[in-house]
């Protein structure tokens, strides 16, 4: 309609050029894709990240790649939108600017000998909207610190939006009371990051979806299934063949939805006991799996405890081969060796999580989410929804 109107606009008036009035109006955004080039890193006191260029492979979805009908809709000169980058996952934010056409807000983290975090914005963010791309991944606690003097930062500096992009948020575990005197740490961080000043929430594959209601802010919920099945899709696995298994009962729902769009593929069940934090005892398999192959889903790969007894109990019954995906890596010890033992195919993670080089694994694929959250960037930036078709699946409303 946008273009349009601009045609209308310039065929009535001779004298008005079409970028004389895309200059003037900017309702009418320029946005062109192309292939980043590195900017002057962030001001980090421990050395400089390293940024890896984007790269044309199957790691984002079909839909949001650089081929779609989303050619020319990118206007890299739009000062009113900036985004900043925490030290927990430096290279994911730089392919997020990347995909959008910006360059990463110039910042100083440093720490001092006691520990303490100091926040300095480099450029002025008066009046802009604000994304700074943070999560709580290992160490928590230090990043989570990070991530509310960032935001304390933008709203002392004058920024009109501040939105606290957390790709994990990994209080998210904590989010309900299953024995006496116990702490919901996820609604006490959901008011942490709301007082500190953020005024929306963009987080991906949060573990229930009832953490989205202990912000008292707008929170954005994304999913990482558009990758991970945009890439299995590749693999040209029979439909006939598949089975999506959960390995546990309260990840059905999202193992269903998962399986629904592997062409509604059936569904199986690890039922386990869990006898405490990362310990769990897998008890008895709901569902058929002889012969075929198996796909675990799950939102986050912790100890691996979970999902590596699964995938035993997955051969006993029969699967010809057992695929691992999950959205977050956390990857505590000693995950690596479980994943690592031959029960595998492959494990399928996204870059929530930046995976250190001494944890990579012959199995290990990873997929970039930047082209999804650069994208709902955009569209939360621009007050556009994502309810139809392709941008359905970002979860946006």
């Amino acid at each position: 309609m946008a273009s349009s109107s601009l045609l209308w606009l310039c065929s009535s008036n001779p004298l008005i050029s079409p970028a004389t009035l895309l200059k003037a109006h900017p309702r009418f955004p320029i946005r062109q894709r192309f292939r980043c080039s590195l900017v002057e890193p962030l001001k980090f006191e421990n050395g400089k990240p390293h940024f890896p260029l984007l790269t044309s492979d199957p790691a984002f979805p079909t839909f949001l790649s650089p081929n779609s009908h989303f050619q020319n809709d990118i206007n890299k000169h739009d000062t009113r939108l900036r985004i900043f980058s925490g030290t927990a996952n430096p290279a994911l934010a730089q392919e997020i600017a990347c995909y959008m056409g910006l360059e990463l807000g110039k910042i100083k983290i440093k720490r001092f000998a006691d520990g303490e975090i100091y926040v300095q914005l480099q450029e002025s963010v008066r009046g802009c909207d604000v994304f700074l791309v943070q999560p709580t991944c290992p160490p928590a606690n230090e990043n989570l610190m990070e991530l509310l003097i960032m935001i304390d930062a933008c709203r002392r500096a004058s920024a009109k939006n501040i939105t606290a992009v957390i790709p994990y948020f990994g209080y998210a575990r904590a989010d309900r009371k299953t024995q006496g005197r116990e702490s919901i740490a996820a609604k006490l961080v959901a008011n942490l990051i709301t007082e500190a000043g953020a005024n929306r929430v963009l987080a991906c594959d949060l573990h229930s979806g009832q953490s989205m209601g202990y912000f008292d802010i707008p929170v954005d919920h994304v999913y990482g299934q558009p990758v991970i099945l945009d890439y299995l899709a590749s693999k040209t696995i029979c439909s006939d063949d598949l089975v999506v298994v959960s390995p546990d009962v309260g990840g059905v729902a999202r193992a269903r939805a998962f399986a629904k769009k592997l062409s509604d593929a059936p569904l199986a069940i690890v039922d386990k006991r869990r006898h405490g934090h990362n310990v769990a005892e897998v008890m008895n398999l709901i569902g058929d799996v002889k012969g075929k192959v198996a796909v675990m889903v799950d939102d986050m790969i912790d100890t691996a405890g979970t999902i590596a007894k699964g995938a035993a109990l997955l051969h006993q019954e029969g699967a010809r081969e057992v695929y691992a995906c999950s959205t977050h890596a956390v990857f505590s010890p000693p995950a690596i060796e479980r994943l690592s033992s031959g029960l595998f195919q492959e494990v399928i993670i996204t870059n929530t999580i930046p995976v250190s080089e001494q944890n990579y694994f012959p199995q290990l694929t990873v997929l970039s989410v930047a082209n999804l959250l650069g994208e709902t960037i955009w569209r939360v930036h621009d007050d556009c929804s994502g309810g139809f078709e392709p941008y359905a699946t970002l979860g946006i409303d």
